[in-house]
């Protein structure tokens, strides 16, 4: 009997803009829907000074010109359906720094080897196509980290036809990435308001949560505290609710606390945690009464913890420093 094949031939493709996300560019391609540079170039004048993606920018692109999109929190075993219905999944992941976000394009998975495979913006000498194998277990561990979330972009018919199993989150999600498009230009209070959409439509949305949470805590609002500690009790490997924590804690002086939520940061994922090693090393001279110790500004800036989407999928560029997830991405041809 003849093997199913579980991957799915992608383009290869080199154009990048702000506002048009490789992963996006990739998917669309794969649809035989080119998306006008042009059109990107102009969008991204809006964002001048802004270093990462616009993911929401890149999907109202594609549905522009004739794809859908549904952004869910999913599953490792809804994952492998969407690419077994021939439908290329764009993944939200852990990225470096801290407070970034990445955005991958899994083309495939191997349940003998247990390894997902991840688009390679470059080829191979002969201009195939390479693939990233990532171990499924550290896959779906660290996509745990940003609430499984998932983008599908498909024709219609195709996409209409796809059952998920939380099809609820598309509402409120797409509602959190226009709510970061806002707060990029810095329209905080209807970013805001976006988000308080959000949890009405679904009180139970841990991305809407955190996010809620992070805003608050940006304001120096005690009232971060509520919606970070209902983020965890849906998703207790949310890496920066800890992280948000930590740092509300140390801004008001509550070191203890402050220590058990970095700590907890740190034992999800010690390689995504530089800022909270200083972050931690500050309370603990404070701790021990030194008054001159300098607040750290991983701190001060805490708007930085909104997610900024990062899509870069070559990985030449992760290993100057943008994601420690790659680290782990090895040719597949190595295993």
């Amino acid at each position: 009997m003849e093997k199913q094949s579980h991957e799915l031939l992608l383009p290869l493709i080199d154009e990048e803009n702000i506002c048009l996300p490789l992963p996006i560019n990739v998917v669309s391609r794969y649809w035989n829907i080119e998306l006008p540079m042009a059109e990107a170039i102009e969008t991204a004048k809006k964002y001048s000074g802004f270093s990462g993606s616009i993911l929401i920018e890149g999907i109202e692109s594609a549905e522009r010109h004739g794809l859908t999109c549904k952004i869910v929190n999913s599953s490792l075993s809804e994952l492998k359906k969407i690419i077994d219905l021939g439908i290329p999944p764009i993944v939200i992941l852990p990225g470096i720094p801290e407070i970034t976000q990445h955005a991958s394009v899994i083309t495939g998975y191997n349940d003998e080897e247990k390894v997902i495979l991840h688009y390679i913006q470059k080829g191979n000498q002969e201009g195939e196509q390479q693939e990233g194998a990532i171990p499924e277990d550290i896959f779906d561990k660290e996509w745990s980290e940003e609430g499984r979330l998932l983008i599908m972009l498909a024709p219609s018919e195709i996409l209409s036809s796809v059952k998920l199993e939380n099809d609820s989150s598309d509402k409120p999600n797409r509602l959190c990435f226009t709510s970061e498009r806002l707060n990029i230009l810095k329209n905080s209070s209807e970013s805001l308001d976006s988000l308080k959409q959000a949890i009405e439509i679904d009180p139970n949305n841990s991305t809407v949560l955190h996010l809620l949470g992070a805003m608050l805590n940006e304001q120096n609002s005690s009232e971060c505290v509520k919606f970070y500690e209902k983020c965890l009790e849906i998703n207790n490997r949310s890496y920066l609710t800890y992280s948000g924590l930590g740092n509300f804690y140390l801004k008001t002086n509550q070191f203890e606390k402050a220590e058990s939520y970095y700590n907890k940061a740190i034992e999800i994922d010690p390689k995504r945690s530089a800022k909270i090693y200083k972050n931690r090393a500050y309370l603990k001279e404070k701790q021990n009464k030194n008054s001159d110790a300098s607040f750290p500004s991983s701190v001060k800036n805490t708007n930085l913890f909104f997610p900024i989407f990062s899509s870069s999928t070559n990985p030449q560029v992760f290993s100057k420093g943008c994601t420690i997830f790659l680290s782990r991405l090895v040719n597949r041809a190595m295993l």
